[in-house]
């Protein structure tokens, strides 16, 4: 009588226990709970001291947000002294198309300088730093070797190395950070699009990177920067991670940026990706193939002329696959490239760009070679693996978030 009792007991206490809050992992994208993200931009009270009574240049843009405010506005009500704003690509406020030119002005906000570090000038000069003490970075990445604010980071490092200005980086979640993979870069395709002998996918926070940068001696002479990096709080590489404001004007959406990494190498092909539409890097198409769905490109913001614009697509909507059927996966999926490869081939369509994009995307020429050679995704992969094996060994030297 009393073992059954207390057997009873015990379980109903145990029923009554309340759920533990947890963070979502990728592998499990239905738990509702979470454990906020703090970004190390929110975490005021670490990086402002180091700015008082100092002459402070930001590299910044949209993505760079304390809650509800930017992080210059933020600043400048604390009485930080910001002299100068430096841009990456898309511009300050993240409109401008990929690759176009962002000229030199001033925010009108705030009557500050903003000069552009995208398109002829890829760096601070000399002059441009003269009256400044310290540079901080806050960008949002997505972590893929070919988006370009790691190159910009790249830049102001080396900048800030060469004219001994110390710089911090305020860290931001890796909304791919889950998972590593992809070829790794050889050093003779090495472009804006890809400078680093680092994996298509490197599973790294922007700041995780600032500290590989320095410690592989990538900077001219082994420079080595004066780097100080503030840390996100509750964060680990398997927390998941949508962004509050969309990182540039055609990733729109999580879905975006996690499929980011499978199909832009579709940028290296004569298809569209969906540039000039609402579905950016969410559809896949081309005028000459056959398909139920269809889509056209037509200017609009970040995308002023669009590939193909104008011309009726028809291919592939990927806008309606979860973000957790994508996370749950875990790599690149190189079957969108191969099917459209044999797709375009089966209707004598030209696939790749004549000027071989792809191979700046890819890190190499062998993707493409691999491609026409008609390798499967299964023996492309096999040739990725000693290259990622190795690199999951150095990557291990600088990770802040386990």
């Amino acid at each position: 009588m009393y073992l059954y009792l207390y057997s009873f007991i015990t379980f109903f206490l145990m029923t009554c226990k309340p759920a533990e809050e947890s963070v979502i992992y990728p592998t499990t994208p239905t738990v509702e709970k979470t454990i906020t993200v703090i970004t190390a931009a929110e975490r005021i009270a670490l990086y402002h001291p180091l700015l008082q009574n100092k002459k402070v240049a930001l590299v910044v843009n949209q993505t760079s947000i304390v809650k509800e405010s930017h992080l210059v506005d933020t600043l400048l009500k604390l009485g930080v002294n910001i002299r100068v704003i430096f841009a990456p690509e898309h511009g300050f406020r993240g409109k401008a198309d990929a690759g176009e030119v962002i000229d030199d002005t001033k925010d009108t906000k705030t009557g500050l300088s903003i000069i552009s570090i995208y398109g002829k000038k890829k760096k601070p000069s000399s002059e441009d730093l003269k009256d400044v003490d310290i540079v901080v970075f806050d960008i949002q990445d997505v972590g893929v070797r070919f988006y370009t604010y790691i190159s910009t980071l790249h830049y102001v490092m080396e900048a800030c190395a060469e004219y001994k200005k110390p710089l911090m980086v305020l860290d931001r979640p890796n909304p791919n950070g889950y998972f590593i993979d992809g070829e790794i870069l050889d050093p003779v395709y090495k472009s804006f699009v890809g400078m680093h002998q680092v994996p298509t996918v490197y599973g790294m926070t922007i700041g995780e990177y600032a500290k590989m940068i320095n410690g592989e001696g990538w900077l001219p002479n082994k420079a080595i920067c004066d780097l100080t990096v503030i840390e996100c709080k509750n964060y680990t590489h398997d927390t998941f991670y949508e962004l509050p404001v969309k990182p540039s004007p055609n990733l729109p959406n999580i879905r975006s940026i996690l499929l980011y990494p499978s199909v832009c190498f579709f940028e290296g092909t004569t298809l569209s990706l969906g540039r000039g539409t609402e579905k950016q890097f969410q559809v896949i198409g081309h005028p000459s193939l056959k398909s139920d769905f269809s889509f056209t490109p037509m200017p609009n913001e970040g995308a002023k002329e669009p590939p193909l614009k104008g011309e009726k697509c028809y291919g592939t909507d990927l806008s309606n696959i979860t973000t957790g059927s994508i996370i749950k996966d875990k790599r690149i999926n190189l079957s969108y490239l191969i099917d459209y490869h044999n797709k375009m081939k089966s209707a004598n369509q030209k696939f790749f760009l004549d000027n071989n994009f792809i191979d700046k995307l890819a890190g190499s020429d062998q993707l493409r070679k691999q491609i026409l050679a008609g390798k499967s995704e299964e023996e492309i992969r096999m040739t990725w693996k000693p290259g990622l094996e190795k690199f999951m060994k150095v990557r291990q030297k600088y990770l802040i978030y386990q």
